[in-house]
């Protein structure tokens, strides 16, 4: 029997092995489309209580879940040679590239060539790279700490109760949504497997109800600010002290909300698991066609405002992230989202073969 056992526990590692790559895959995929829907959804919120009451529960908790996943998988960035050259080619050239190409996007569709470009004040989306850079650059520090989540959450907290924390590089949203990053470098594979218990499961369902119930009744006045974290709790107007309730509770909800959605996503490979190794190209491209809509005026047809309209508009978002993932746009668009740019990095440092000893001359004696 024990040796039964131990061919079922090596079986059972093996196939959780298997089974998480695919989850992580899909986790990243939905999370994704829960970030494309809530950015398409937000134009029909101004006219629907139930559209607003679904975009409140998704933005309570779907940009915490892509922090704490990003956290996930930083926890082995070190400053090695080749994390560092993966930082700045993954990270800092798509945010420079972008960047620019959404002021010249601005600037042609709102004909303002006056637009400035200014690097150091991302323009909507782009606030995430400047959080990926910092985050994953301060990873060393935060994983040598005892209790980094506590510290990372006081640090988020002091944040939201300073307006003058300035607006630079978004370092109000960054630092905020930092607790959710560092929550990401502490958790194991065993959190997540603890996530998939059926008593969990059977749980997560009602908590996302009873979310959304609490959300539809506080729709009509409920500032949606609160979750974007781009300043501080006095922009909210309430006064600087609430901050300290107001942040930590926040940080408390999104946990329990993205460990609920985290409980149900697939872990078995589906048709859009191989689409999750490609959500960086999704985020980055599905913001020209959201602005576009802005700037377009699209949602000015009545239709799109009624439930058929609003069911529309919610497929069209999964299909424009589902298309944004695959591998064309991918091949299309991988110069300058994950260039490999080996012009400007050094070759690996080769040790200097060690010094041949010279032969000594063969000693003689007088009589050989």
């Amino acid at each position: 029997m024990e040796q039964q056992a131990a061919t079922g526990r090596a079986r059972a590692t093996a196939t959780t092995g298997t089974v998480r790559d695919a989850y992580f895959d899909n986790a990243k995929f939905l999370t994704i489309v829960l970030v494309a829907c809530g950015h398409a959804w937000e134009p029909l919120t101004y006219g629907s209580r139930a559209v607003t009451a679904v975009y409140l529960t998704v933005y309570a908790f779907h940009m915490p879940a892509f922090a704490l996943i990003s956290g996930y998988f930083s926890r082995r960035f070190d400053m090695s040679p080749g994390r560092l050259k993966r930082l700045l080619t993954g990270v800092v050239v798509p945010y420079v590239v972008f960047e620019v190409a959404y002021t010249l996007f601005y600037r042609w569709a709102q004909d303002d060539p006056g637009y400035p470009i200014s690097l150091l004040d991302p323009w909507y989306l782009m606030w995430f790279l400047v959080a990926l850079f910092i985050w994953r650059l301060s990873t060393p520090l935060w994983l040598q700490l005892r209790h980094p989540v506590p510290v990372a959450l006081a640090v988020g907290t002091a944040v939201s109760m300073w307006p003058g924390a300035g607006g630079d590089l978004a370092l109000q949203r960054v630092l905020q949504f930092l607790p959710f990053f560092v929550a990401g470098l502490v958790l194991r594979p065993a959190h997540f497997s603890w996530l998939r218990r059926w008593r969990v499961r059977l749980a997560a369902p009602a908590v996302l109800g009873a979310a959304v119930v609490v959300a539809y009744r506080v729709a009509p006045w409920f500032d949606a600010g609160w979750f974007y974290h781009r300043g501080s709790v006095v922009g909210r107007g309430v006064p600087a002290w609430a901050g300290l309730w107001a942040t930590p509770a926040l940080f408390v909800l999104a946990l329990l909300l993205t460990a609920c959605f985290l409980a149900w996503v697939p872990g078995r490979r589906l048709w859009f698991t191989a689409l999750g190794t490609g959500t960086i190209y999704a985020y980055l491209l599905h913001g020209f066609v959201i602005k576009a809509s802005r700037f377009g005026d699209w949602y000015a047809h009545p239709w799109l405002h009624s439930p058929p309209g609003e069911l529309a508009v919610t497929a069209a978002a999964v299909a424009l992230i589902t298309l944004l993932c695959t591998q064309p746009v991918r091949r299309v668009f991988r110069p300058v989202v994950e260039p490999r740019m080996e012009w400007a990095f050094r070759g690996p440092r080769q040790r200097p073969a060690p010094e041949q000893p010279t032969p000594r001359e063969k000693v003689t004696s007088p009589g050989g």
